[in-house]
């Protein structure tokens, strides 16, 4: 197929691109490309990625040419970057991806591929959620995507097949590696100073998913008969892989040497907090084959940064830091009060 891949030049998506092309289908990427300067080691080329650079809410019919299928990850893309401004992050994540599924509708594309969130749940506490479960989402990132859901879903008919993938929290190497999540961020803390840092009292749960396992899963979307996805929401990881934040900065300490883990003084509860039931993708989709876990996740970063050498100031200061980035160009007026290229 030739398949509009959203964000290509993101975390998870420069993953998913190169699986994408692997998996044989034609590729072309959309993105604003606000994280160019934010690659992980030496630059990655991507033979046959054909790509447009292009803010997500300008997309127009045009960019849909000969395009059979979407897959929608470009959006601001976690709690603190969407709480920055919170009526952007409704115009980007929200507004923006109702228009994309309009306008796809409207060129007869029949598969919408969307990238939602566990962070739906929210407030959810121990009990696990699975996708008949109420959802409760408690920030402006959690609350677009479940808005993105309701009304893309009432798109749905002969011709328009949405799926609504709630991918759990990622982690893992990327050629655009983001350090704000909390295994990237905790494995970071213990390479470069040998504490496992935990910011929060370490109680709340998280479901888990590398994020190549995060791209078999949407692959499996693409490749599965549309009545098994239609109109379908997924939540994406493994049942297995649910932890209690202080369980994965144990693990860390496990897995780096000479590390420990510590309590920053400001440490205190989170709020979100939600165990997630992935049997369902698990079921219909017999091709989503996970491969990782969090520790074997953890191996594989401990050697990235001891490739890379990274320090302190790279985890925690603009390149890699997806708010502290936005901030940046920000203040250095390389974009304008609407994230808009100057």
């Amino acid at each position: 197929m030739r398949v509009l891949l959203t964000g290509h030049h993101g975390y998870v998506g420069s993953v998913m691109a190169p699986m994408l092309l692997e998996a044989g289908h034609e590729v072309v990427g959309i993105d604003t490309f606000l994280y160019e300067g934010s690659t992980f080691g030496p630059e990655v080329v991507t033979p046959g990625l054909t790509e447009i650079r292009k803010d997500i809410r300008d997309v127009d019919p045009a960019d849909l040419e000969g395009v059979e299928a979407i897959i929608h990850l470009a959006a601001l893309s976690n709690d603190p970057l969407s709480d920055l401004n919170p009526a952007l992050t409704y115009e980007i994540n929200h507004q923006a991806s109702v228009k994309l599924a309009t306008l796809a509708k409207a060129r007869g594309i029949e598969r919408f591929i969307f990238a939602s969130s566990c962070s739906n749940y929210g407030a959810a506490g121990d009990a696990f959620m699975d996708e008949t479960s109420e959802v409760n989402p408690i920030t402006a990132y959690g609350k677009s995507k479940v808005l993105v859901e309701q009304e893309v879903a009432k798109l749905a008919d002969d011709r328009f097949s949405p799926t609504f993938m709630r991918s759990a929290t990622a982690y893992g190497a990327s050629p655009r590696l983001r350090f704000d999540i909390v295994v990237n961020n905790l494995t970071a803390w213990a390479f470069t100073t040998g504490r496992v840092l935990l910011k929060s009292d370490g109680m709340p749960w998280r479901p888990l998913v590398h994020v190549e396992d995060m791209g078999r899963g949407f692959l499996a979307v693409l490749h599965a008969p549309r009545e098994v996805v239609h109109n379908q929401a997924f939540n994406v990881g493994q049942t297995k892989e649910n932890y209690r934040i202080r369980e994965l900065a144990e693990i860390v300490a496990e897995v780096v040497p000479g590390s420990q883990v510590e309590f920053a003084a400001d440490a205190s509860p989170d709020q979100r907090n939600y165990r997630v039931d992935c049997s369902k993708i698990a079921q219909a989709l017999p091709e989503f084959q996970p491969q990782w876990d969090v520790r074997k996740g953890a191996q594989q970063l401990y050697e990235a940064y001891q490739r890379v050498e990274i320090d302190v100031n790279d985890f925690e200061g603009p390149r890699y830091r997806r708010i502290s980035r936005l901030k940046h160009l920000l203040e250095t007026g390389k974009l304008d009060t609407h994230l808009r290229w100057q």
